[in-house]
């Protein structure tokens, strides 16, 4: 591949076919280019979630009924948080590491 090709394909976007969530990997169909290509296992990179406050079990704020109802009395819901992973069927933004057979990454959704 020339050195003009391996730039222009540094930056893609495409389709979500498949994820290996115990890997943290997506293969991506790009359809650009006259084609269409699905990718080897891209790593997804870490987006790690907003986390208030660092190991405390996280909930929801404690909200009230008004009825006095036992259904409506004050009470609060646990949160579970856990790092982004694409779906199937998602656009994401992919960048690749400008080499033939560079590795790749899933960066985000769009």
């Amino acid at each position: 591949m020339n050195d003009l090709t391996i730039l222009k394909n540094i930056v893609r976007t495409g389709w979500v076919s498949s994820v290996n969530a115990a890997a943290r990997t997506a293969r991506v169909t790009f359809k650009d280019k006259g084609k269409t290509i699905v990718s080897g296992e891209l790593k997804v990179i870490k987006s790690p979630p907003f986390i208030p406050a660092k190991d405390v079990t996280q909930q929801t704020e404690e909200k009230g009924g008004g009825s006095g109802d036992a259904a409506f009395e004050t009470h609060a819901h646990n949160v579970t948080i856990s790092p982004w992973l694409p779906s199937p069927g998602d656009y994401v933004l992919c960048i690749y590491i400008p080499t033939d057979d560079g590795d790749g990454f899933v960066i985000g959704g769009i």
